[in-house]
């Protein structure tokens, strides 16, 4: 009788997903392997990077857990995570709601189609249709590095945090000036806020604080909602789909990925402005720069909760 053929791919996931590796050493080590060759080779061979896989299909799992009625907080300990909170903030960002709202499924956008099959297994969806991913990493970047900012700016003096840095200075006139960072920083979170209930159909976004930490709570409420407009108007191809804007007098029409090409555009911008007022206020900032963001998310910052 023949031998089976070895089955690499599979030995490369069972490393992935034991449940004692938590890092890319750990999961080379268990495939005999250096970090960087086991790396290259899985990235190769499932169209995505390991850690990032691990992440994935942890949160999967942890969403079905939660749907089958296991605990919040049991559920973030079985995906690796150190914190509810920092678990919190990685379900939400993924799946575009918190791990308390309820959800039909369990599964996350995926190239490769793999996907956590319980009660701990894969499944592989070969008709699968996922985000595109340079749509996918513009949106994601600009949220993960918005909230970056807003957590450098929590350690401000608010003398700091509120100095006209820039008089004067208005990156869109209806907005209003962003002369010192309170004021870019709230007109990040606030942009969103205000083309959300544009696309939504409800009122006007009522005035709200707009110290670091509330400011931070209205980032990742508006995240959430944003990170799922964008995913259901890709699955649904409506990119060209138009918005009629009743909250602009009068009424104003708008197709949906010129919004999305607006916000980016103006986000971008408004996040190296923050970091230039930022360096005035002799705060040590990096760059920003989406290479690195996303060599991060792609397995060099260690384990499922990094």
């Amino acid at each position: 009788m023949a031998d089976t053929p070895r089955d690499r791919l599979r030995e490369l996931l069972d490393a992935v997903l034991d449940e004692d590796n938590r890092t890319l050493t750990d999961m080379a080590g268990d495939a005999y392997a250096s970090p960087y060759h086991f790396n290259r080779l899985f990235s190769r061979s499932a169209y995505e990077a390991p850690v990032a896989m691990r992440r994935r299909v942890m949160l999967e799992r942890a969403a079905w857990q939660i749907r089958q009625g296991t605990s919040v907080t049991d559920a973030a300990w079985d995906a690796g995570y150190e914190s509810v909170e920092g678990f919190g903030r990685a379900f939400t960002r993924a799946f575009g709601h918190p791990p308390s709202t309820y959800a039909e499924s369990h599964w996350l956008p995926a190239n490769n189609g793999i996907h956590f099959h319980p009660p701990m297994s894969l499944w592989v969806h070969t008709t699968e249709q996922p985000m595109n991913p340079l749509t996918g990493q513009l949106v994601e970047h600009d949220l993960d590095d918005t909230r970056h900012l807003l957590e450098v700016a929590k350690g401000l003096p608010d003398e700091e945090y509120r100095k006209e840095r820039f008089p004067a200075h208005t990156v869109l006139r209806w907005d209003g000036e962003d002369s010192s960072i309170v004021n870019v920083l709230e007109h990040q979170v606030f942009t969103k806020e205000v083309w959300l209930a544009a696309i939504e159909g409800t009122d006007f976004p009522q005035e709200q604080a707009n110290d670091p930490a509330t400011l931070l709570e209205r980032h990742d409420a508006v995240a959430a909602r944003w990170l799922g407009f964008v995913r259901d108007t890709e699955s649904r191809g409506a990119w060209d789909d138009r918005l009629i804007d009743a909250l602009c007098d009068p009424p104003e029409s708008f197709q949906m990925g010129s919004v999305v090409a607006h916000v980016l555009s103006f986000a971008a911008h408004r996040r190296q402005l923050v970091r230039q007022m930022l360096r005035g206020a002799d705060v040590e900032i990096d760059d920003g720069d989406p290479i690195n963001w996303l060599r991060a998310r792609r397995g060099e910052d260690g384990g499922a909760g990094a």
